[in-house]
C-alpha cells in the first residue's frame, strides 16, 4: 500500500459532531497540518485535503471517491461495521478501530446500569421529579434487589466484556462468559459456547451483551433468546442496537416476560420519539453514552499518534489495524 507523506507534508481531517479531536491533537507538538469539520456536508466538502481521517459516525464510504489523498484512517469508535473493508484495501487505504480507549468506560457504564436497574435508581429519579416520597413497599418482588449470588451471563468476552466481570466480581456475582474459544478465563465462573447461548440465559439473573455486531451476532437476543430468560431478568446492552430484536424487546418487556432493560444503544440513533421504550418504567434507555468520558479524546488520540508514527516508520502492523 501507498505510504503517507512525511509528517510536515501530512493533512489529518478530524470529523466528529462534538468530540475535541483537533484540540487533543494540537497538544502533542506534532508537525502534521490538520483541520475539523463538525458535519458531513463539512466533510465532504474537505475530504480531498485529507491524507489521514479521525472519524466514526461521519464516515461514508462515498468517502473514499473523494479523498483521492486519503491513507490512513484511525476510526473513533471500536466498532468498524460502518466501513467497507474490501473497498478500502482496494483504495489502499489502512484502517485500525478505537478498540481498548473505552474498555473501561463501557465496562462501568454497563455495571452502572445493572446497580441502576437492581436498586430503582431510575424510579428514585422519577420520584424524585415527582416529588413523590415512596412508602415501603409490601411485595417483595417490587422491592430493590440484591446482587449477591446472582448468575451475570456476557455474551462476548472481549476487553469489555472481562473489565465488566472484573467489576461484577466485587459484587459476589457467579458469572457466566459466552464466547467461541474453550477454555478458561480469569475470573469468569463459567464459560459456554454460543450453541448453549439459551440454556446459559436460562440461569441468568442479568444477561449483559458487550460482543461485537457481526452476521453471527445481529438480532442474536430475539424471540427465542428472550423466552429462553427468566421473567425476573434483566437485559443490559452496551454493544450495538441490532444485537437485538427490539421489537421483540418491546414485547416481552410490555409482557412482562423480563423485568427490565438497560440500553445504551439501539436498532436506530437516536431512538425515535414513538419508541415504546422511552415510557416504559423498567428501562433506562442512555444516548449511545456509555464511552464518553472527559478522557475519551485523549485515548484517541493516543491510538492515532501511535498509529501514524508506525506508518512514518514503515511498519506494516497497526495498533488495533482492521485493513
Amino acid at each position: 500500500m501507498p505510504s503517507l507523506p512525511p509528517e510536515s507534508e501530512l493533512t489529518i481531517g478530524f470529523a466528529h459532531a462534538a468530540y475535541q479531536l483537533q484540540a487533543e491533537f494540537s497538544t502533542r507538538g506534532r508537525s502534521a497540518k490538520s483541520f475539523e469539520a463538525r458535519s458531513l456536508d463539512e466533510l465532504k466538502a474537505r475530504a480531498a485535503e485529507a491524507d489521514v481521517l479521525v472519524l466514526s459516525g461521519l464516515w461514508r464510504n462515498e468517502l473514499i471517491g473523494l479523498s483521492p489523498r486519503l491513507r490512513f484512517i484511525q476510526s473513533v469508535s471500536a466498532g468498524t461495521d460502518q466501513y467497507d473493508k474490501a473497498a478500502l484495501a482496494k483504495a489502499g487505504i489502512r484502517l485500525a478501530s478505537a478498540q481498548g480507549a473505552n474498555e473501561r468506560a463501557v465496562a462501568e457504564h454497563a455495571m452502572a446500569l445493572i446497580l441502576s436497574l437492581t436498586r430503582q435508581i431510575h424510579l428514585a429519579r422519577d420520584n424524585q421529579t415527582a416529588k413523590h416520597w415512596r412508602p415501603m413497599i409490601g411485595d417483595r418482588n417490587a422491592r430493590e434487589d440484591e446482587l449477591g449470588g446472582k448468575t451475570l451471563v456476557i455474551v462476548g468476552l472481549g476487553r469489555i466484556g472481562r473489565r465488566l466481570a472484573k467489576l461484577a466480581s466485587v459484587f459476589d456475582l457467579r458469572i457466566v462468559g459466552v464466547r467461541r474459544q474453550p477454555g478458561p478465563v480469569a475470573g469468569i465462573d463459567e464459560i459456554v459456547h454460543p450453541d448453549a447461548l439459551h440454556q446459559a440465559l436460562g440461569s441468568a439473573d442479568i444477561v449483559a451483551l458487550t460482543c461485537p455486531l457481526t452476521p453471527e451476532t445481529e438480532g442474536l437476543i430475539g424471540l427465542a433468546a428472550l423466552a429462553a430468560m427468566k421473567p425476573s431478568a434483566l437485559l443490559v446492552n452496551v454493544a450495538r442496537g441490532k444485537v437485538v430484536d427490539e421489537p421483540a424487546l418491546i414485547a416481552a418487556l410490555s409482557e412482562n416476560r423480563i423485568a427490565g432493560a438497560g440500553l445504551d444503544v439501539t436498532v436506530e440513533e437516536p431512538l425515535p420519539a414513538a419508541s415504546p421504550l422511552w415510557s416504559m418504567p423498567q428501562v433506562i434507555v442512555t444516548p449511545h453514552s456509555a464511552g464518553e468520558t472527559r478522557a475519551y479524546e485523549t485515548n484517541v488520540v493516543d491510538l492515532l499518534v501511535e498509529n501514524l508514527d508506525r506508518l512514518a516508520r514503515g511498519e506494516t502492523e497497526l495498533r488495533n489495524g482492521i485493513v
